[in-house]
């Protein structure tokens, strides 16, 4: 292993999630999905502000003009910056005692791609959706945890994961129609020994795919061929997603769970649930804007 990670922000959420960019305020957003918060990150002051709202919130993009489409249990909603709730797009279609709407991102036409859990960790009834002016449309089912989502900078290859699986795959994705097919197996994780699965990604802007692992302690840097370049340590037994953010797209923040965890991995990693990142010598690429009109 290189070197890692480092604490930027010790907010002790109890389930970190979905860290996202805003080039265009200079803030990393990110939730923590137990405790239904948007929390507001600026590193040039330090300064961290917190939207709660009335659900669990799993994921996040910044819409256009403002405001977030955000996935809750209940649904695909459009929030305003304030957190209110204006108007709810799509329902979750599954049993929503037992599913929430998980991991999800813009993709680069402005719709949602936004998938679900399987709470019971049994049934294997989770799904991915993609949603525009259309609705809500299944692009990948039997699944237990929808994570992972990110695209290849030109738009073409959608990557998606399903960690109870411990497998990461590959759709050929039209940015046209939002159609996603030929799914391929990219990386296969787990043994006896690691149990680090893959949860939230991001791809850099040679393409490289970057998966936090899950109960695994660490971030992965797959080349576009599957080829695993690199590995960075994370101070966090449960690294959750990371995400490119900084005025150059060059420090990879990660977020992190302590939710749950044995007490004597909350002794061994003291820092769970806090906000981690790194430079990278490789950019992001900034993400798309929703667009409730595509």
């Amino acid at each position: 292993m290189q070197a890692g990670f480092e604490r930027v922000l010790d907010v002790k959420t109890l389930l970190g999630e979905c860290p996202l960019w805003s080039v265009a305020e200079e803030v990393l957003y990110f939730v923590d999905i137990k405790q239904s918060r948007i929390h507001r990150f600026d590193p040039a002051s330090g300064a961290l502000g917190t939207i709660t709202l009335p659900e669990e919130v799993g994921c996040i993009g910044l819409a256009l003009g403002g405001g977030f489409v955000a996935g809750l249990r209940s649904g695909l909603w459009l929030i305003s910056a304030e957190g209110d709730l204006i108007r709810k797009l799509a329902d979750n279609p599954e049993d929503q005692s037992v599913s929430r709407f998980n991991d999800g991102m813009v993709d680069p036409a402005g719709r949602f791609i936004a998938g679900t859990v399987d709470e019971t960790r049994e049934r294997g009834t989770a799904s991915l959706y993609r949603y525009d002016s259309r609705g809500l449309e299944k692009l990948a089912g039997d699944l237990f945890t929808s994570n992972g989502v990110a695209f290849s900078p030109d738009g073409r290859r959608l990557y998606h994961s399903d960690t109870l699986r411990y497998s990461l795959y590959t759709y050929d994705y039209d940015a046209a129609s939002g159609a996603a097919t030929n799914r391929q197996l990219f990386a296969k994780f787990g043994s006896d020994t690691d149990k680090g699965r893959p949860d939230g990604g991001a791809v850099d802007a040679e393409g490289c795919y970057w998966t936090a692992l899950f109960e695994g302690g660490r971030v992965q840097c797959y080349a576009p061929d599957g080829t695993l370049m690199a590995e960075y340590p994370v101070p966090a037994k449960c690294p959750t997603m990371v995400t490119f953010g900084g005025a150059d797209l060059r420090t990879l923040y990660c977020t992190s769970a302590s939710v749950g965890r044995p007490n004597e991995e909350l002794a061994e990693y003291p820092l769970s649930g806090a906000l981690f990142a790194m430079r990278t010598e490789t950019p992001g690429l900034p993400k798309s804007l929703f667009n409730p009109d595509i």
